[in-house]
């Protein structure tokens, strides 16, 4: 089917940049498929989808990009075929999904005493305490990906919402939290292949969260659903109960799993598995046609192979079992087995099997239904777009909007050079956070005074000294070429054309970022120096 057929009537003639609404882009980066979609909110609210590309997927292998070089490729022609579905499209920035086993999850309380008792608790003391947790403990070769708010606490009072607890008076504001993490190297690829590509990431989104965005609507979020997302290398798991997001999960096991065992099963080639399993595969052996044959054409002369459909359907049940007994040991786990009135929700390409319902059905005792990424969508689209495979980048442009109406990130729309502004995303993780000559000065003068327990005036006039040794350099670098992507500065804009211009530019940023650190921490090891001297020459009392 031609990209442009699958978009609305219309939507190809319309110039995005006449829009209020900006136009944001979901890049779904998976195992068998690599999909870009570009959307934008029409006037009721609705996400009209204005370009669409697809292809098949390389260098990743279980939801884990693996060959950069091969990964590059696939979303080139990704882009290029969102590109031509659409000549009035350009795409600078993608919100990209992220799965593979090495993600993990964990949970964490945090409070934060309110400064000013009589005033009411705003927004911003919401933020802040979400960026406490940034500074959660985590081995070093992770990362934290996403720090979701589940519940929060005013004072002795718990069990409220974010939307209930702004407005309301108290002394202490606390919450639990649900802190998605993720191996630094799968990250790092990720980013690499997404920049290589001409691109920049504006944020990575956990897969089954994107999907459940898609899928879910405000009353499956009040009854309690579990979002399982079944792709080509992992099947997603999200859990939310009482309107909370209470777990996720990653299981490696899926679609790729269930084509191999189909190869080695049934003696054939991967293709022909594939193949299949798609067009004939029942995930319920039983109600497959027991009398029923598949003719494969035979390898150089031999004679064609007949596989029996019900051979078939019994390999694919076996595996889907398998991954259903996961679902149902992390829902056991939460002691919501029985709490789940939603049941399941089933999503992603291998949610497309005959029988999956009813499997789902019997092997967890819940109820089951097929989730299609329709809820947000404007009417007027091919069916196409409506099969649960595009889930997870539907997902993720809707969590675009997310960002963007709350303020909560700096927002450049793709198709315009206007920059809407709201309070900076929190990465705290990398290390110095520094977006403005002011914020540059306040970091120095906070990192020396976390470091150590130094002398208050000393702090002062050391971070004094790098800050104006480092004035002229700032006032060089407008603040307008920082930005707050995996390198503290970084040029905006698409690599590929304006690398050469910025290269200069880049390497002169490099040289303050690298010279101010130096400068930070050779201050702070002097006086540390100095406390230890101090020390010595201190009696110690018996």
């Amino acid at each position: 089917m031609n990209n442009e057929t699958i978009l609305q009537q219309g939507a190809l003639d319309n110039d995005a940049t006449n829009h209020n609404n900006p136009v944001i882009v979901g890049l779904d980066i998976g195992t068998t498929k690599i999909v870009a979609i570009a959307g934008r909110k029409n006037k009721f609210g609705k996400l009209e989808i204005i370009g669409f590309g697809k292809a098949d997927s390389s260098g990743v292998n279980h939801g884990m990009v693996l060959n950069i070089e091969e990964c590059i490729r696939s979303i080139n022609v990704a882009l290029d075929n969102c590109l031509a579905s659409n000549p009035n499209l350009t795409i600078k920035e993608v919100y990209v999904g992220i799965a593979g086993q090495h993600i993990k999850s964990i949970q964490s309380k945090g409070d934060r005493v309110l400064s000013n008792l009589d005033d009411q608790i705003r927004r911003e003391d919401i933020n802040n305490l979400i960026k406490d947790q940034y500074k959660t403990f985590i081995p070093n070769n992770e990362q934290i990906i996403d720090i979701i708010p589940q519940d929060f606490t005013v004072d002795a009072f718990g069990g409220f919402t974010m939307q209930q607890v702004i407005g309301m008076s108290g002394i202490k504001l606390g919450a639990n939290f649900h802190i998605i993490t993720g191996n630094e190297l799968a990250i790092k690829n990720i980013h690499r292949a997404v920049k290589r590509s001409g691109l920049s990431t504006k944020d990575l989104v956990l897969q089954p969260l994107a999907s459940a965005a898609a899928v879910m609507n405000a009353d499956d979020l009040e009854a309690g659903v579990a979002i399982v997302d079944i792709g080509g290398g992992t099947t997603d798991l999200a859990i939310f109960h009482d309107g909370i997001l209470k777990h996720t999960a990653v299981i490696p096991r899926a679609g790729v799993n269930i084509t191999n065992d189909i190869k080695e099963g049934l003696g054939v080639l991967r293709s022909q598995a594939e193949q299949m399993k798609v067009q004939y595969g029942v995930a319920l052996a039983e109600q497959a046609k027991q009398n029923t044959f598949i003719t494969i054409p035979g390898l150089k002369g031999q004679a064609p192979k007949e596989i029996s459909v019900r051979n078939l359907s019994n390999i694919i049940e076996c595996r889907m079992k398998e991954i259903l007994e996961y679902v149902k040991f992390n829902i056991s786990q939460m002691n919501l087995l029985d709490k789940l009135n939603g049941g399941i929700i089933l999503t992603g390409g291998g949610s497309q099997l005959q029988e999956l319902k009813h499997l789902t059905m019997l092997e967890t005792g819940l109820s089951a239904r097929i989730g299609l990424p329709n809820e947000h969508l404007a009417s007027g689209y091919s069916k196409e777009l409506m099969k649960p495979m595009y889930a997870t980048c539907i997902g993720l442009i809707l969590r675009g909007y997310d960002d963007y109406e709350n303020d909560r990130i700096r927002f450049i729309s793709n198709n315009s050079d206007e920059s809407v502004w709201g309070s900076e995303k929190p990465i705290e993780q990398q290390g110095v956070f520094i977006t403005t000559k002011q914020s540059f000065e306040q970091s120095v003068e906070d990192i020396l005074k976390a470091s150590f327990p130094v002398d208050e005036e000393k702090i002062v006039s050391t971070s004094e000294t790098i800050i104006e040794q480092e004035n002229i350099a700032f006032s060089e670098t407008p603040s307008s070429e920082i930005n707050t992507n995996t390198d503290l500065f970084t040029p905006q804009g698409n690599l590929e054309n304006e690398i050469a211009s910025q290269k200069e530019k880049q390497q002169k940023a490099q040289i303050i970022k690298t010279s101010t650190i130096k400068k930070i921490f050779s201050s702070v090891k002097s006086s540390v120096m100095d406390w230890l001297d101090d020390m010595d020459d201190t009696k110690l009392d018996d």
